[in-house]
């Protein structure tokens, strides 16, 4: 069965996107049948695979409203090596109308039920605030992947963001679980990565995940060329992060 993994954060800036394209590469280069939903109106993840956002005919937003199926609108294997259903600023469009469908929070559960068979994992890259649309996603999804940075706010609005899936647990989705919690931009050699470190792993215990992503050059260079860092600068500590990741995953959740 397909594993559906949400990545979100109400936070910006914290490689949630990065980390979406690159766990999604590195997964199928483990031989794993991969899509990449975009769900950010931001188009952030399209673009670091190589897909043009502002030339699309069809995007998730046709799909979650009904105007297209998910088969139709998917991008198979631009020049990365798993699929994506893309998105661009149409996509704001979608909380309003969303809201007044009376299946707002199953749109995408029911977009995707067309095509989960066809894929090992699908990820699922969240806009960076608790909307609809990410409301849609945790509904979808059997986990979530919490991207942060070790910095001063990490944990702010973090209890926010674990109530919202507690509530969608409780209410829509009861096999919603905590995947992990992923540290981004990571570089121990300071003091204040350290002491955010021990309230990570006082606070969350087994789900703070082993993997840290390093601060790396070629991690931010990648999307600007359209590529997964794993394609573009394989052999860099960020590559070899992503790669450690997915295996840490897929023993984690049985991928």
């Amino acid at each position: 069965m397909s594993q559906i993994i949400a990545l979100t954060n109400q936070k910006g800036g914290v490689g949630k996107s990065t980390s979406a394209v690159n766990l999604a590469a590195s997964f199928a280069g483990l031989d794993r049948r991969v899509l990449l939903v975009d769900l950010d109106p931001q188009g952030h993840a399209s673009m670091g695979s190589g897909i043009d956002k502002h030339s699309l005919e069809k995007s998730v937003l046709d799909v979650l409203l009904g105007e297209a199926s998910a088969a139709d609108t998917i991008v198979r294997q631009p020049p990365v090596k798993y699929d994506v259903l893309p998105s661009n600023g149409d996509l704001t469009a979608a909380e309003v109308e969303l809201m007044h469908s009376d299946h707002r929070e199953s749109g995408l559960t029911t977009a995707l039920s067309g095509v989960l068979s066809q894929y090992d994992v699908v990820l699922i890259d969240c806009p960076p605030s608790l909307n609809m649309l990410t409301v849609n996603a945790l509904t979808a999804a059997h986990g979530v992947l919490i991207p942060l940075q070790c910095e001063f706010y990490a944990l702010e609005g973090l209890s926010a963001l674990l109530d919202t899936v507690e509530q969608i647990k409780q209410s829509i989705n009861p096999d919603l679980a905590v995947s992990g919690i992923l540290r981004t931009m990571y570089d121990k050699r300071t003091s204040l990565t350290r002491e955010v470190d021990k309230q990570l792993r006082d606070y969350f215990g087994d789900a703070l995940l082993k993997t840290t992503i390093p601060r790396n050059v070629k991690v931010a260079e990648a999307p600007s060329h359209g590529l997964p860092v794993t394609q573009y600068a394989r052999f860099s500590r960020g590559s070899q992060a992503y790669r450690v990741l997915a295996k840490e995953l897929i023993r984690r959740l049985a991928l």
